[in-house]
Formats: C-alpha cells, structure tokens, sequence
C-alpha cells in the first residue's frame, strides 16, 4: 500500500511534467510510471507540439516505461496522472496491464474512468487496474483553469488585435 506520503511526492512529479506541458502552450496534463517505488518514466502533453493526437502523457510514458523495461507488460507498475483517463489512455492502461493508476482531477468531458464512463469497471476484461483518485486534487485542477483562463486571454487579444 501506498502512503499518504509517497502518492503526493509521486503526483507532485506528474505535476512538474503538466508543468513542463503548459510552458509549451500543451494542455498541462502530466503522468509518470512507479515501479517498486521508482520512477522509471515520465512524460507530458505533446499533441500540439508533434502534430499527433495520440501524445498524451499517459501514453508517453506508457511507452517510455515499456521501453526501459523492454516489454509492453508493465506488471506491477503504477502510472500516476494529473488529469483522468481518456478512452485512449484508459484503453492503453489496460491493456498494458498497469496494476493502479492515480489520478489528480477528473475530466467531465473525456474521462474514462468515472467521470463519463468508466472502462476499467464497466467492462469485463482480462486485467483489472485499481484506481484512487482526487490526489492532489486542488493543485491539479489549478494548472489546467490557469492554463485555460490564460489561453482565453490570448485568443481574446489576437481577436482584438485582428479587428484593428
């Protein structure tokens, strides 16, 4: 089991990654894979940065931890994220056979473990993945409503500046 602890160290690291997302103008979502207690990868948003809708953090690190550990089965890993799951994410922890996932904030829009539907427990599949969420709910959402009333901002002055 997981301390109080030790999941909010974890998740403040995921949080530095959504960090590193919003200095490039990414939605600020971060994720990185434990194993054993730690860190064998780390990723964040890069979507508009490489022109590719499957650059979720999750699915950065799901793909960097594979790589170090040279299998795609990430038995007793966990993978920590600042934003919940979508389905793409969702299906790509699944199927990587993470044994828990920690999620930050829920996302109302996309998520797939809960919040819309939830595809860990709605489904019956060959592996189960254990979630907890709501761990450092606050300073999770706070990246992504700065980074969204900061976007607003920009757009609104690019409008203003348009109609000049």
């Amino acid at each position: 089991m997981t301390s109080s602890e030790e999941k909010n160290k974890f998740m403040k690291q995921a949080l530095k990654e959504a960090k590193k997302a919003y200095d490039k103008l990414e939605v600020p979502v971060g994720a990185i894979v434990v194993k054993n207690g730690k860190i064998i990868a780390r990723a964040y948003n890069q979507k508009e940065t490489k022109y590719d809708t499957t650059k979720h953090a999750e699915m950065l690190a799901i793909q960097k931890a594979s790589k170090k550990l040279k299998s795609w089965r990430l038995l007793d890993c966990e993978l920590y994220t600042t934003l919940e799951p979508c389905p793409m994410c969702a299906g790509a922890i699944l199927n990587s056979r993470i044994k828990k996932i920690y999620v930050g904030t829920n996302d109302e829009k996309t998520g797939a473990v809960g919040s819309v539907f939830n595809l860990f427990n709605d489904y019956t599949f060959n592996h189960y993945v254990e979630v907890e969420k709501e761990v450092l709910k606050e300073e999770c959402e706070q990246i992504l409503k700065k980074f969204f009333k900061d976007l607003r901002k920009v757009k609104k002055i690019k409008n203003e500046n348009k109609q000049l």
